[in-house]
């Protein structure tokens, strides 16, 4: 009797535990970035004081201690993954579902599979990792020098959210922008053209894509800075924003005018600011 249509319900069910497990994680990722786990207040509750740019911090403006600053670090990594998943998890399930295709001769192919996916994310998730250290780094030092407040996490100066608004918008159409765009717009080409054998091939793969993710997002994200770190609106927004322009047919478009949108935005602010 043929292994075939074993194989097939194995592959079958391998797909749907990924999804499952894709869900879960942006579940718990949004949970943890609401609530703000270990933060002294929930976004819900920094979303509504949103306009209170100069109360006073929980600790003294740079003044962390280690524990804070990992707190800090798992607040803008949580959010990350929480921000980026809606957008990537068509690329791993396209790349689970090639590595299905080539596994269906193998009896250790829903294991590969399922392996390979985690290692794939993984490998992506990483790359947002060395980002989030960073932004964290970032606002260490922006609170250190009383730019960003320490409690509602936003630029206390509107001139400077303003001109981050412009840097952003001309982003939009730098040629850094529209490579790393084009990339991850094509997840077909990008995994047949970078394909790696083996778990260590996979978080490669995952890494590679999550460095055009990220320098296709990093101005994007570092706008949370203008409207709030912790900011639901300005998460959800921006959450939308990447998505539609990785994934809608009519993405390159829009994220050209949305840059130039974005530019207004900023000369706005900056003219009422004046």
């Amino acid at each position: 009797m043929s292994d075939a249509p074993l194989m097939e319900r194995v592959l079958r069910h391998d797909r749907l535990m990924l999804v499952v497990l894709i869900g879960a994680l942006f579940a718990l990722a949004g949970i943890y970035t609401v609530t703000g786990v270990g933060m002294r207040m929930t976004a819900l509750q920094m979303t509504a004081m949103r306009d209170m740019r100069d109360m006073p911090g929980p600790v003294p403006p740079g003044a962390w201690t280690a524990s804070y600053a990992l707190l800090v670090f798992l607040m803008w990594w949580v959010m990350m993954i929480a921000m980026m998943l809606p957008s990537v998890a068509p690329t791993v399930l396209l790349h689970a579902a090639l590595l299905r295709h080539s596994a269906r001769s193998r009896s250790d192919g829903a294991p590969t599979v399922r392996a390979a996916s985690a290692a794939f994310l993984a490998g992506y998730l990483f790359v947002w990792a060395g980002f989030s250290l960073a932004a964290a780094t970032l606002q260490w030092v922006l609170e250190a020098r009383g730019i960003v407040s320490s409690t509602m996490m936003t630029l206390i100066d509107t001139r400077a959210g303003g001109l981050l608004l412009i840097a952003a918008g001309v982003f939009q159409f730098t040629p850094l922008k529209a490579a790393c765009l084009a990339q991850c717009r094509a997840p077909a080409r990008f995994l047949s053209e970078r394909r790696r054998p083996g778990l260590s091939g996979a978080f490669v793969m995952g890494l590679d894509h999550g460095a055009f993710c990220l320098g296709c997002c990093w101005v994007l994200m570092a706008l949370l800075f203008a409207g709030g770190i912790m900011n639901l609106y300005w998460i959800v927004g921006l959450t939308a924003f990447v998505a539609v322009e990785k994934l809608a047919p009519f993405g390159a478009l829009f994220a050209r005018v949305a840059g130039a949108a974005l530019v207004g935005w900023g000369l706005w602010i900056v003219a009422q600011s004046l």
